[in-house]
């Protein structure tokens, strides 16, 4: 198990990496807004504030290391630049799938980040699928001791179990498990989708059954249909082409959902590339927002590269905010200068 554990997560980095993993058209639809450009701010650049709440934390930024990676022995390198960077800065991390922390010793270490991230909120990750395959409360909490996470996010990823050679793909009463395991856990318990976005109904649904958070992780980034594809039989890569531009838009998801959020978090993800893309999502609603895949690369190379790439992102976000005159993420939310320009 542990051996082909590790080739698997190596897989999947090395894909992510190389591959074309997006689809060809569809979009987070961020493209259709851009904000009205407001040259006279009222306020000094210097006095912008990013900080933000992340479920009664406060943090530097508003910002969210996506869940990437764990299990490969490659990760290990990857999740402490990811954390040595991400505590400097006073970003939220969120841990790869820690399933493999619970079938394989072996990968425990590529986990243990809290040395590196003794203060920032860290998120652990699992499939929400695996409460249909022998993770109950106890194993969860294992995830929780080991990691030292002050949360668990469930993952859904329905299209991914189906092509995955390894898939798990009985989705089943989850909606039951999810609600057991929101009132046994002692830490919060989120949601997110892997790429292609949730919408309305189901968030509704997800924060009835008690989660604290929902991370849209809408289309318009990696598909791990499209990843999963180089990796498994021909017949599934050839189903797995007809997906290539599935999914609900980040910006699309983002309002779907923030209507049932109330005083719920929301994090956006799926496609964010820029500060200027995340301050779109917090005018659209959003709490948090999180990067993948767009520091991934850096985080390969040192965690000194992953720090530059953080600094450009919070940049970018002070600059939107500063053309728009928000002086914080609470005012740059209730911004009436975010239009759309795609009806």
């Amino acid at each position: 198990m542990g051996k082909k554990l590790n080739d698997r997560k190596a897989q999947h980095i090395q894909i992510v990496l190389d591959e074309q993993v997006t689809g060809h058209t569809i979009t987070t639809g961020l493209e259709n807004y851009h904000f009205l450009h407001n040259a006279l701010p009222e306020l000094p650049f210097d006095d912008i504030d990013i900080g933000q709440t992340f479920l009664d934390q406060p943090c530097k930024t508003p910002f969210l290391v996506s869940s990437m990676t764990g299990g490969a022995d490659f990760a290990k390198t990857i999740n402490r630049n990811l954390a040595l960077a991400a505590e400097d800065r006073g970003w939220a991390l969120a841990l790869g799938s820690t399933r493999a922390l619970i079938e394989s010793e072996a990968f425990r270490p590529s986990f243990a980040l809290r040395k590196y991230a003794p203060t920032i909120p860290i998120i652990a990750n699992l499939g929400a699928v695996q409460l249909n395959y022998g993770f109950s409360a106890d194993e969860c909490r294992q995830i929780i001791d080991y990691t030292g996470a002050d949360a668990l996010v469930l993952h859904l990823n329905v299209l991914q179990e189906v092509i995955q050679p390894e898939g798990n793909t009985n989705f089943s009463d989850l909606l039951l498990k999810i609600e057991k395991l929101c009132n046994e856990l002692r830490v919060p318990v989120g949601v997110k989708e892997v790429g292609w976005g949730i919408d309305g109904s189901t968030a509704n649904k997800l924060l009835d059954a008690g989660v604290s958070f929902i991370d849209t992780a809408g289309a318009g980034g990696t598909s791990w249909s499209q990843v999963e594809k180089y990796r498994t039989t021909p017949i599934k890569q050839q189903a797995a082409d007809a997906f290539s531009e599935w999914g609900i838009p980040t910006a699309d998801s983002i309002q779907l959902v923030k209507p049932y959020m109330k005083e719920k978090l929301l994090i956006a993800s799926g496609g964010i590339h820029t500060g200027a893309d995340a301050a779109k999502c917090f005018a659209l609603g959003a709490d948090f927002v999180g990067f993948g895949r767009a520091i991934l690369e850096e985080a390969t190379v040192s965690a000194e590269r992953v720090f530059q790439s953080m600094e450009i992102r919070e940049l970018e976000l002070r600059m939107a905010m500063f053309a728009t005159g928000s002086a914080n993420i609470n005012e740059l939310q209730q911004t009436d200068r975010l239009q759309r320009i795609n009806p």
